[in-house]
């Protein structure tokens, strides 16, 4: 078995507190239920045959565009006028970083090892999760999905942080709060671990780089 050469992390849920927290909270203040952002979301995929997420995420649709589709279907859905524009910005309000984690990151790399972040994100939004952390300081690699076209689970996303990283897959560990992104992960030799606490991912983590 190859050696750890490289840590990759994901940014939200993982380096963040979970994201479900910051949902909940603008449910809350909003009175929009989580159910019909994702009902809204299913009826916009239907109707144009890709789902919008998606396209935000990887680039192909602007956050203005997305929000106003949002904006229209939740209209119609809740009966009542529906702006979704300043979502980012209060979706970034309730997130906090994780500082434990954040620390962990910072000692993996002083003890050597080679650090990426992997994230699915919105291009809009990256100088608002790149001020949660100190993300150059941490990581030599930052593969955002809005950025390079594709997101994870896809195959390029991983296959790109390995490239610039210049470490092979099996000398490589992924931490991911998704089950699906971190089995993808898995197809291509790379060894994940899923978080489910900061606690048990530290543990998990350093059982890996223990061999």
């Amino acid at each position: 078995m190859s050696a750890i050469e490289a840590v990759i992390s994901d940014f939200g849920g993982v380096l963040t507190s979970p994201l479900v927290d910051s949902f909940t909270a603008i449910q809350n203040d909003s009175g929009i239920p989580i159910a019909a952002l994702g009902e809204a979301m299913a009826a916009l995929a239907k109707r144009n045959g890709v789902n919008p997420l998606f396209e935000l995420e990887t680039g192909r649709m602007t956050e203005a565009d997305f929000l106003s589709g949002l904006d229209r279907e939740l209209t119609a859905k809740l009966g009542r006028e529906v702006h979704m524009h300043d979502f980012g910005e209060r979706y970034f309000g309730y997130l906090e970083p994780n500082q434990r984690l954040i620390e962990y990151m910072r000692e993996l790399r002083d003890r050597g090892y080679k650090m990426a972040i992997c994230t699915n994100n919105v291009r809009e939004w990256e100088h608002r999760w790149r001020a949660m952390l100190p993300v150059d300081e941490i990581f030599e690699v930052v593969v955002d999905s809005a950025f390079v076209g594709a997101r994870k689970p896809e195959r390029k996303i991983y296959e790109v942080t390995l490239e610039r990283l210049g470490v092979p897959a099996a000398g490589t560990v992924f931490l991911d709060d998704i089950e699906i992104n971190c089995d993808a992960a898995r197809e291509l030799g790379i060894r994940s671990v899923q978080f489910r606490s900061t606690g048990q991912a530290i543990e998990e983590i350093e059982a890996v780089l223990k061999g």
